[in-house]
């Protein structure tokens, strides 16, 4: 079996359509067609199959582009034992992150790797079952889920455990809630909310306060980007739920975080990388330097609330 007809499969299992493979590999769909034909030649099972008008794989495609993904890992590692190329520290590294990380994060991370390696950095939100996919197209991808969520793909990605979030409720200064040190969930059955699109990793949380107080909440509003919804809080229209080291630039100029004292609300923010892009030096590096820079976030959010008068 060809390396690059493997590396196929895993691209259409990302990407979803052989036209989208096509136009990411600047190919034609036929002749992402034809090198998948050449694969199932060599297989004794089906590997893809039709559901209404795309091409999606079979379980036995799944598991080989699974067995696909430690293909280049094993190449990738063999090109290293014999070519310094890949010690290179001027490799550019792809780093996709979600809003309030990128916020968070980009900037200090910038700063500490000083150029070396480049980074091209973007930003993306995603759903969670998404945020894997995107390791097609960049070598990291800083992701977040709650607890209750699915675990990343382990056949697919490698998660990195960048930070262990609080979420806090964020009032307006002036809500009458907001002279509390913690609230309490039943504190908040009757305000207005702010909530994030369906489908989204933090789309479940008011849920489970929904669940916790024993009724629906009122979601008056939703929207994904914390920095606009820190202005609708500090406009008095909602209350809503935010993450605490992440978006503590945003907890300024009339608006405040509360922790809830009887529901632990956490999310997970984690960094995913596909095998083979972790087996370059320069990419590990940046992994590293996330790491780091989300350590001192977490300890400077700590330090911050430790130090906060009392109200």
């Amino acid at each position: 079996m060809d390396a690059a007809h493997l590396r196929l499969l895993r691209e259409l299992r990302d990407r979803g359509s052989v036209a989208a493979v096509a136009e990411a590999m600047h190919v034609s769909a036929s002749a992402v067609s034809q090198q998948l034909a050449a694969l199932q030649a060599h297989a004794p099972v089906a590997l893809t199959t039709r559901r209404g008008r795309t091409l999606a794989l079979t379980p036995a495609g799944e598991a080989l582009a699974a067995a696909g993904t430690r293909v280049d890992e094993a190449i990738v590692a063999a090109r290293e034992a014999v070519g310094a190329f890949l010690d290179a520290s001027d490799r550019p590294v792809r780093v996709s992150a979600f809003h309030s990380a990128g916020l968070a994060l980009f900037g200090p991370l910038l700063r500490l790797l000083d150029g070396a390696p480049p980074l091209h950095l973007s930003d993306a939100d995603v759903a969670h079952r998404d945020f894997p996919g995107l390791t097609a197209d960049h070598d990291i991808v800083v992701a977040h889920r709650l607890a209750h969520d699915e675990p990343w793909p382990e056949d697919r990605v490698v998660a990195v455990s960048l930070l262990e979030e609080p979420l806090d409720i964020a009032l307006p200064a002036d809500h009458p809630l907001a002279r509390s040190g913690e609230l309490r969930a039943s504190d908040l059955a009757d305000e207005r909310w702010v909530s994030v699109h369906a489908g989204f990793p933090l789309a479940g949380v008011l849920d489970h306060l929904a669940a916790h107080v024993g009724r629906p909440l009122d979601v008056a509003h939703r929207i994904n980007e914390f920095s606009v919804t820190a202005e609708v809080v500090r406009s008095g229209a909602a209350v809503a739920v935010m993450p605490r080291i992440t978006t503590t630039p945003l907890a300024v100029d009339g608006l405040v975080l509360r922790p809830l004292a009887d529901l632990s609300l956490v999310r997970h923010v984690d960094a995913l990388v596909r095998p083979d892009a972790l087996a370059y030096a320069a990419v590990r590096r940046v992994v590293s330097a996330l790491r780091t820079v989300s350590g001192r976030a977490s300890r400077e959010a700590s330090e911050a609330d430790s130090g906060a008068p009392s109200t």
